[in-house]
């Protein structure tokens, strides 16, 4: 790869004059904020995406919207990655199997993604919501576990700790401990590298069946649709689900969770997924 990651700071300094109690500072005074650059995805040579991200685990973001657009089926069919620097930002490079490949170019759509919300440029309205096949059943999810990975994603976060300006998105077992986290300005782009990172770690499908996502962020279609996708059970947000994303939770068998606030939450579908 012609360049490293690292060498793209996730934040930057930046000179700031605050307001106090409803009167300026005398002084300038030194902040922190979230970089976000230009993300350019391309497959086997063309260009299929640019997103605006977090310049930091390319390798988990281009492997988990793959899998999360269907663009591949599985991780095997991921060849390579490699990115390098352009035109202030990056384009990732995604060598996958010929066949993938070919199935891409008959559903080639142009897309132009915008910080945490969008649909990515899709054509038609068929593309909006996928034929997934609902998440198998698996033993309930002790309630005390998904509170107890909401609370410590809190803790996990320092990019919005330095900045207060990302997302993030983890994946916890089900006893509740929070094995992998990844931050992103976006919401989805932060959920589509955990669930790069989850692929990467080989976690097989019964297990993950039992688990959960836990988000700093509402509950959208498109966030119930990617953890169906990558067979997790459960979505748990800090915010309130949409109508569409409740109705999809229920056809596809994910548990969903909004406002989870402390020892507080609200149920919206499959409750079997949650024992109490």
């Amino acid at each position: 790869m012609d360049t490293d990651p690292a060498e793209h700071p996730t934040w930057l300094p930046s000179q700031v004059l605050r307001v106090r109690g409803g009167r300026l500072a005398p002084a300038p005074q030194t902040d922190q904020l979230a970089e976000e650059t230009p993300i350019a995805l391309e497959y086997n040579g063309i260009s299929h995406a640019t997103m605006l991200a977090t310049p930091a685990d390319l390798e988990d973001f281009a492997l988990g919207f793959s899998l999360t657009e269907g663009i591949v089926g599985s991780a095997h069919d991921v060849r390579g990655i490699e990115w390098r620097a352009e035109c202030d930002g990056i384009v990732v490079q995604v060598e996958i199997s010929s066949a993938c490949a070919a199935r891409l170019k008959e559903r080639r759509r142009a897309m132009s993604g915008r910080t945490g919300c969008g649909l990515c440029g899709v054509e038609t309205l068929p593309e909006v919501v996928r034929d997934l096949t609902p998440v198998p059943r698996a033993h309930a999810l002790p309630l005390a576990s998904a509170l107890a990975a909401m609370q410590a994603l809190r803790g996990r976060q320092p990019m919005h700790a330095a900045t207060g300006a990302t997302h993030a998105a983890g994946w916890a077992d089900a006893d509740g401990a929070l094995q992998l986290v990844r931050e992103d300005v976006g919401r989805h782009n932060a959920l589509d590298k955990l669930i790069g990172a989850l692929a990467r770690a080989d976690i097989g499908p019964a297990r993950r069946a039992g688990s959960l996502v836990v988000v700093s962020s509402r509950a959208s279609f498109e966030m119930v649709q990617k953890t169906a996708a990558a067979g997790v059970g459960m979505l748990a947000a800090v915010s309130a689900p949409t109508a569409l994303a409740q109705r999809l939770a229920q056809r596809l068998g994910v548990g969903l969770m909004g406002f989870m606030r402390g020892d507080d939450a609200t149920l919206y579908a499959c409750p079997e997924r949650i024992a109490s």
